[in-house]
């Protein structure tokens, strides 16, 4: 096969707004507001990435700017209380900063977002230093693939491989990312691969299929084999 999966760097925001260490609050709080993000990266003299300053770090500002936290309080959000007193992005940063590199694809982004549970990965290079930044709006562009695109996908890089029997007749339909395989085939073993297959081409939602004589593999999605 030869296609092969878009990476962050198709898809990554090359212009970013990004913050040095002496940046002051209320700096990071109009960066924020200026560019409309949640969240932006902290660099150094060199442009490497060495934290990332998020709302959730600038929120205990707020919290607690009018209270007195109990000990129970300050005993459980020590962090969040030093954050409260903090005054730039060296004191306010989450640090290490969770990165990736430009070159991975988007399924290894996605994984480290989740992981992670953060909304956005800053892009650096092999220095660490800032190439851009990736967000989770980034990844889901995947799914605006043309429905015609994607079967052509399927039909050039899955069917035409794998059901080359003479009595294999497979047609690729598409409909809003969801793929429908029908036809002939000959082998039926290839269906669960089929499956996995189609769904690992970007832009796909889900996998049907539709064979002639095998009503057991309506709406079969590869999890799980069904008896013939």
């Amino acid at each position: 096969m030869h296609a092969f999966p878009h990476i962050v760097s198709d898809v990554m925001t090359r212009t970013v707004a990004a913050v040095g260490r002496e940046a002051a609050f209320k700096d990071i709080v109009r960066t924020m507001q200026d560019r409309k993000v949640s969240a932006v990266p902290v660099v150094d003299g060199g442009n490497r990435v060495v934290g990332v300053v998020s709302e959730a770090d600038l929120l205990p500002k707020e919290e607690f700017r009018d209270s007195d936290p109990d000990r129970y309080t300050q005993l459980r959000r020590l962090s969040d209380l030093a954050k409260a007193g903090s005054v730039t992005a060296g004191e306010l940063m989450t640090s290490p900063a969770l990165t990736v590199r430009a070159d991975a694809t988007l399924a290894q982004a996605a994984r480290e977002m989740a992981r992670a549970r953060v909304k956005r990965l800053p892009v650096v290079d092999d220095g660490g230093r800032l190439d851009g930044i990736v967000s989770r709006a980034d990844l889901l562009k995947v799914f605006l693939r043309d429905d015609e695109e994607i079967a052509e996908e399927v039909r050039r890089e899955i069917v035409s491989y794998l059901f080359t029997t003479p009595l294999s007749e497979v047609r690729v339909e598409v409909r809003d990312g969801v793929v429908t395989l029908g036809g002939r085939v000959r082998d039926t073993s290839l269906v669960p691969v089929a499956a996995r297959l189609v769904r690992a081409v970007e832009g796909v939602v889900d996998v049907e299929f539709a064979l002639d004589g095998h009503d057991e593999y309506d709406d079969y999605d590869g999890r799980d084999r069904p008896a013939i």
